[in-house]
């Protein structure tokens, strides 16, 4: 029920509309659509209330496959809540892939990050070069896949290292940076770059997340090992932030854009290879072109009430969002529902 998972649910039932397929979340951004259209979660079978650092016991019986996507998503969160970054993105994936592997699930798939390369100068990084995590998210990350590589069992594990998000979802976010850019142009007329404009990104748009996460739920161990981490996306969009903004401005005419000569070094830049990833799913590599995600963004945010608005962005920015719920005594700093 986050901004990642409609589109894997939509994908999914697309695609194969036999499977049976269950949601498990906690709910804290539930209610963050974009607009008044039927909930996603009517494409599954069943949608379950709850934290993933406690899933009852003996819940994953039955199962063939289990995708893990709950995370505190970003750098800010990460930063504000560094504590549940922790037992949510590493904790609750490692007692996961435990529990499912004793339930007898045959694939277990955990969604990673290309963030884990940190500041990364030189040639684009591949699967065996060092990590260099820079954030307590991107630290989160590693450990998960220290953890998930430690586990014996016979379950096949994947650990998608995606490329930055993007793209239109029903629970939109526009604290990814071409979502925003793309907001920022539609709202103002103008796209600040906060860094020098030089850092690398490479991108994904949610659609090509999906179909990657089809590839890997039923991957089987002569495609890749049991345990295998890949960088996911494509090498044709590793691009600068400055380019990003270009595009948008570009695409949304009479967007300025301005960039920040000045600013001090971003934390996170890094170039990323692909090819692993092409060699092992050559039919799920990503489809979605940079204009295609940029060009949907905008139709989706025209139509939209809220964006053209903007009378509540909080709820399209996820931090805002928990620090919200917290404001109202919802939840703790530990992101646990108190009321």
């Amino acid at each position: 029920m986050g901004y990642v998972g409609p589109a894997v649910v939509k994908h999914l039932r697309a695609v194969h509309p036999h499977w049976e397929l269950h949601g498990f979340d906690s709910g804290l951004f539930a209610h963050c659509l974009l607009d008044e259209t039927p909930v996603p979660e009517r494409l599954l079978d069943d949608q379950h209330f709850g934290d993933v650092r406690q899933v009852p016991e003996g819940f994953l019986n039955g199962f063939d496959a289990v995708v893990q996507l709950a995370a505190v998503s970003n750098d800010p969160m990460g930063h504000q809540f560094e504590r549940a970054t922790s037992s949510i993105n590493r904790e609750s994936s490692a007692d996961l892939a435990n529990a499912a592997a004793a339930a007898g699930v045959q694939n277990f798939v955990f969604a990673s990050s290309c963030s884990v390369y940190g500041i990364a100068q030189g040639p684009p990084r591949t699967e065996q070069d060092q990590v260099a995590p820079e954030t307590a998210y991107a630290v989160s990350k590693v450990g998960a896949e220290e953890d998930l590589k430690a586990l014996q069992t016979d379950m096949t594990i994947t650990a998608l290292r995606f490329a930055t998000a993007c793209g239109a979802s029903p629970r939109l976010r526009l604290d990814l940076v071409l979502n925003d850019f793309v907001a920022a142009a539609l709202r103002d007329g103008k796209v600040v770059v906060l860094s020098d404009g030089t850092p690398w990104r490479p991108l994904i748009d949610v659609a090509d997340m999906a179909r990657a996460i089809d590839w890997a739920i039923t991957r089987s161990p002569d495609q890749g090992g049991r345990m295998l981490v890949v960088n996911t996306g494509a090498n044709d969009q590793n691009y600068q932030v400055r380019e990003l903004a270009e595009a948008v401005a570009a695409a949304v005419p009479g967007t300025e854009v301005s960039i920040n000569a000045n600013a001090p070094v971003d934390s996170r830049s890094y170039k990323v290879d692909f090819s692993l990833f092409e060699q092992l799913a050559p039919d799920y590599v990503p489809q979605v072109k940079l204009n295609q995600s940029i060009r949907q963004l905008v139709d989706v945010m025209q139509t939209s009430e809220v964006p053209r608005q903007w009378s509540s962005p909080q709820r399209l920015i996820r931090l805002k969002v928990l620090q919200g719920h917290m404001d109202q005594g919802r939840i703790d700093q530990d992101l646990r529902w108190t009321a």
